[in-house]
């Protein structure tokens, strides 16, 4: 197992750029897939949010960038689409602080942005293009961008462009980029329709990376839940909890309404708050993001749609004020804290009706997590027990079951 970053081969000025960024060892999807990069392979890796995979496709393109210098200037040759323009932003902002120490120009092409803007970065050299597919298919048609340079293209949260739509326009850049010699695909699963929505000959006998957060990684995030016994006591626990214990949280909640609820409560509670969700103005989610970021407020409410692909520094508590619907979305909700080697806290709400989804999260996490208590908000209710069907009692069931069937026949 790889231990530094110094053993991947990468060059002085990007291990020096790492160094600046406080990235120790490489985590799990890094140490596996910058090798294979290097080598020259295709890339399909699994890698939830979180876990580092950023710097996985963007270091070894910088490496590649540098070990194959351009003769003259020119049209970008390493095209990364991602579903989103601030996924975009952030992808960008992190290749150049690791590209701080080289020459190398790194742009984003995304909506939102005037046409001039644009048209003043494709008249320069470009090395690293950022860009969200459809602003990106715009300017191909109107040939306003070359595709004949690319040399690497890397698809982040390739799931999640699925998702939004975009996967015939993703297969139409794969072809217009059709001579490149290596492709990336990073999706927060490998199962359904991560890789299957796209065409067969995206990638060519790719490595296949999947990269679970190690338990030493996930070991950074302390869980526990509160039991509450119904809306009001959870809103009792919720105020202790941000203005008590967490300096910074992300609060999830399953639904607009529920969010516009919370919201008028911690309103009223004079506890300053920004939130996002889904189909809101770029302008004022971005807006929101910004406020949460730069520290104007302490308490961010996201619904599960809006909080996709966003990363946030220093967020010391994710709160599941409603549990999510199942226990792969706990998982990408907990990975909002403890980023960047932190620690975070991830506390779940959880009325009695949402118990067995607790345990099943439980299971899935493989590791116990604990409940606990606010002395003066203890829940006055028992913990409800949801009895497992044992094996024997689904066999008695379905035999009589089957009698049943025989005696009408």
């Amino acid at each position: 197992m790889i231990k530094n970053f110094a053993e991947l081969e990468l060059d002085p000025n990007l291990l020096e750029a790492i160094e600046e960024m406080g990235y120790t060892r490489p985590t799990q999807i890094q140490a596996e897939a910058i090798p294979q990069a290097l080598e020259g392979r295709d890339i399909l890796a699994s890698a939830p949010t979180g876990t580092g995979k950023t710097a996985a496709f963007v270091l070894p393109a910088l490496q590649f960038l540098q070990d194959f210098p351009r003769r003259k200037p020119g049209p970008a040759r390493v095209l990364i689409l991602t579903p989103t323009r601030e996924l975009a932003m952030q992808v960008a902002d992190q290749a150049r602080a690791l590209a701080k120490n080289t020459k190398l120009n790194i742009f984003t092409i995304t909506g939102g942005v005037q046409y001039q803007e644009h048209a003043d970065i494709l008249a320069t050299t470009q090395d690293i293009v950022v860009a969200t597919p459809g602003r990106l298919m715009e300017y191909i048609e109107a040939e306003r961008f070359d595709c004949r340079a690319i040399e690497w293209l890397v698809l982040d949260e390739a799931d999640r462009m699925l998702d939004m739509g975009f996967g015939p326009t993703v297969d139409r850049l794969s072809s217009e980029c059709r001579w490149r010699k290596q492709t990336l695909l990073f999706s927060a699963t490998l199962e359904g329709k991560g890789v299957e929505g796209f065409t067969a000959d995206l990638l060519k006998e790719p490595a296949e990376i999947d990269a679970e957060p190690s338990r030493r990684e996930r070991k950074k995030i302390a869980q526990w839940y509160h039991r509450a016994d119904d809306m009001n006591h959870k809103l009792d626990l919720l105020k202790k909890i941000i203005t008590e214990q967490a300096e910074r949280s992300i609060i999830f909640l399953k639904t607009r309404d529920r969010l516009a609820e919370l919201r008028v409560e911690l309103e009223k509670a004079q506890i300053p708050c920004a939130w996002i969700q889904g189909e809101m103005p770029q302008d004022r989610r971005n807006n929101a993001i910004a406020r949460f970021r730069d520290g104007t407020v302490n308490v961010l409410l996201a619904t599960d749609v809006a909080a996709r692909g966003i990363d946030l520094p220093d967020v010391s508590h994710v709160i599941n004020y409603d549990m999510p619907r199942s226990a792969d979305v706990y998982l990408h909700r907990i990975g909002r804290t403890a980023r960047a080697g932190k620690k975070g806290n991830a506390v779940s709400l959880v009325e009695a009706h949402d118990q067995p989804m607790m345990d099943r999260v439980a299971r899935y996490v493989k590791e116990e997590i604990k409940e606990r208590f606010i002395k003066e908000l203890r829940p006055k209710h028992k913990k409800p027990v949801f009895k497992k069907k044992k094996k024997d009692d689904k066999k008695k069931t379905a035999t009589k079951a089957k009698k049943k069937v025989a005696k009408k026949k």
